[in-house]
């Protein structure tokens, strides 16, 4: 299968891409056990963009995001934040670069219990060594809904606010990207919605950049386009999705030998709908 690129569309920027994958491979393991997890992946996810990833079981979706926020290294190949090349630094500097570039809402919210919501918000910024501003806090908290609960605890809010306080978080220090993983997968649908519908919001209103990866086509229909991995390769993208169109496409990909026959090339033009 013919190695493939994705670019989604967005508005302009000085530096276009958000962030870039340049060719990258991870291998996991070592000769006859090695394990090819992305192979040869190059990707351009532009300033603005909302991009959904979505494969099958052991496709290598959550493998690119890992690469992706410099989780992990590739084993060969480039990723590029904001044109800043990450496969170079060491554990430090990516540490420094994760907390004051990147934001990251995981399906558990990973909340600290003891902490007020605002605490929790703020508690990236002051591992950095920055001051948060409070107003800043209120606003952003008020702007999601939370504003009544600003000095709650995580056991006090439903499932749908904890993640509101997750997405909270991960805004505050305005990142370059917003890594989100499975955002929705531990929510009831009304929740679900209002999270999907905040991130939405932050993409149209604040310019924000997000990759989320995703197994559900409803979830998936919130972005821009939806990139979809097979085999650790991207093998198709459909922007402007719906639901069933999404949910079509997925169970092609399940099929046996899918990704083998019938995957296709990566779309570059109309709206896939």
């Amino acid at each position: 299968m013919t190695r493939t690129s994705y670019s989604a569309t967005s508005r302009q920027a000085p530096w276009p891409y958000a962030l870039e994958l340049r060719g990258v491979v991870k291998r996991h393991g070592h000769g006859d056990a090695a394990v090819t997890a992305l192979d040869g992946v190059t990707m351009r996810v532009p300033r603005g963009a909302f991009v959904a990833v979505m494969g099958p079981s052991g496709s290598g979706k959550s493998t690119l995001l890992h690469c992706a926020a410099g989780l992990e290294r590739p084993t060969s190949g480039s990723v590029l934040l904001d044109g800043r090349e990450l496969t170079g630094l060491d554990e430090a500097a990516l540490t420094r670069l994760r907390r004051e570039r990147m934001g990251f809402v995981f399906q558990s919210f990973n909340l600290v219990p003891t902490l007020t919501v605002a605490q929790n918000v703020t508690l990236p910024l002051e591992f950095a060594g920055r001051r948060p501003d409070q107003r800043q806090v209120r606003t952003l908290l008020a702007r999601l809904g939370l504003g009544a609960r600003i000095g709650h605890r995580p056991a006090e809010l439903s499932g749908g606010q904890q993640q509101r306080v997750a997405i909270a978080r991960a805004l505050l220090s305005r990142p370059a990207v917003l890594f989100a993983d499975e955002p929705t997968g531990a929510l009831d649908t009304q929740a679900a919605r209002e999270v999907l519908g905040i991130l939405r919001e932050a993409v149209a209103e604040e310019g924000q950049t997000i990759v989320m990866v995703t197994h559900d086509p409803v979830a998936a229909s919130y972005a821009d386009t939806v990139v979809f991995f097979a085999d650790g390769r991207i093998v198709d993208s459909i922007p402007h999705p719906r639901p069933e169109t999404v949910a079509a496409r997925m169970a092609q990909l399940s099929a046996p030998a899918a990704s083998m026959a019938g995957a296709g090339p990566v779309r570059r033009d109309g709206d896939g709908r």
